[in-house]
């Protein structure tokens, strides 16, 4: 790898945090600057942390320009900002998401082409269009739906997943349409002007120092429910905790984020889908029986059949384009991820809890 000033926006967020002091661990030599607005409650933890080790961190606004102006020189940005909310917009005005997300990708993109740098862009499997997945084939069997065998779909298939050719035409909410412009506008800074892009387009991410939510880190606030003791809720396609989503563990992200540094001949605006794949899967009622294993806790969970616009019954990443370009797969398996997040928490539970009532 021959970066030697790495900065990372949302770098108090779960992602960027980790991404950084996993950089500073494993590259002593590189410089590591972390921007964020810390509007996420729970980001402030993640400061003392980052400076504790090393990492420069800045206080600042991608949708900010002059904020922007101020960062410090940088070889490569890893743009890990975002309104990561699926939900964002649907109760309100989506100005905020749209500003957010593609407004902060563009401020990114410039300061990227001032300094020559490196852009890798972390977008969302929610650029793929809502009714589309859920009208694949599928089957219900005890404890999750499965995807059936079908006539042939581009970028479909139901052993591996979702892959980068599927179809785009279709809605996808707020937050996939914004990640899914900011990509278009990569491509294009790509192309007029050589600057070296990469987009992960990255499915569940999950492990420690995620303050989880219903709405996004979902897996971490399962957890940490079960932890507290907390009641929970199956929301949407009968109430039932079948919709199946897979995880990948963010220090598996760094690995393949290692990876794609040392080839830097493929970043031309290239995308890839990354996630845990099938073998990383889980629906909502079996994620219940794993956290009920880990915490030894049982916890009321009530049903809720109506399903939200926005969401899907099954997302599973195909991630074999990156699996094959990079050497890369990923390591860790759900059991493995919910102990992690497990240990986290009983470790930190009395900065935590709050966060997760």
């Amino acid at each position: 790898m021959h970066f030697q000033r790495l900065l990372i926006t949302g770098g108090a967020g779960f992602v960027g945090a980790n991404l950084a002091l996993a950089f500073r661990e494993h590259f002593p030599s590189l410089t590591v600057t972390c921007v964020d607005n810390l509007s996420r409650r729970g980001s402030e933890l993640n400061v003392p942390r980052l400076q504790e080790r090393g990492v420069a961190f800045y206080h600042g606004d991608v949708r900010c320009a002059e904020d922007v102006a101020g960062w410090p020189a940088f070889d490569l940005l890893i743009d890990c900002s975002a309104q990561p909310s699926v939900l964002a917009g649907l109760a309100g005005s989506p100005l905020p998401v749209i500003s957010n997300n593609l407004a902060g990708t563009i401020h990114c993109a410039e300061a990227a082409r001032r300094h020559g740098a490196a852009l890798l862009f972390l977008s969302t499997s929610r650029v793929y269009p809502i009714e589309t997945i859920n009208r694949l084939p599928f089957e219900e069997t005890p404890t999750r739906y499965c995807w059936t065998e079908s006539p042939v779909i581009p970028g479909f298939c139901a052993t591996h997943g979702i892959a980068e050719d599927f179809p785009l035409t279709g809605p996808r909410s707020f937050y996939g349409a914004t990640k899914l412009a900011s990509e278009l506008l990569l491509q294009e800074y790509a192309y007029s002007y050589n600057l070296p892009v990469l987009v992960n387009r990255c499915g569940v991410l999950a492990g420690p120092w995620q303050m989880g939510k219903v709405d996004q880190g979902v897996f971490t606030f399962w957890v940490a429910r079960h932890v507290l003791g907390l009641p929970l809720r199956y929301t949407g396609f009968g109430g039932a905790g079948k919709q199946v989503r897979d995880l990948l563990h963010v220090e598996d992200l760094f690995a393949l984020l290692v990876r794609q540094l040392g080839q830097t001949e493929r970043w031309t605006g290239a995308i890839y889908n990354v996630g845990g794949g099938m073998s990383v899967s889980t629906s909502l009622a079996e994620l219940t029986d794993v956290c009920r294993e880990a915490v030894e806790t049982t916890v009321p969970i009530a049903a809720q059949p109506e399903t939200n616009a926005v969401d899907v019954r099954i997302y599973v990443t195909d991630a074999r384009r990156a699996m094959a370009d990079f050497g890369w797969k990923p390591r860790r398996n759900v059991p493995a991820i919910i102990e992690d997040i497990h240990r986290w928490l009983l470790a930190n539970l009395a900065a935590l809890q709050p966060l997760f009532q």
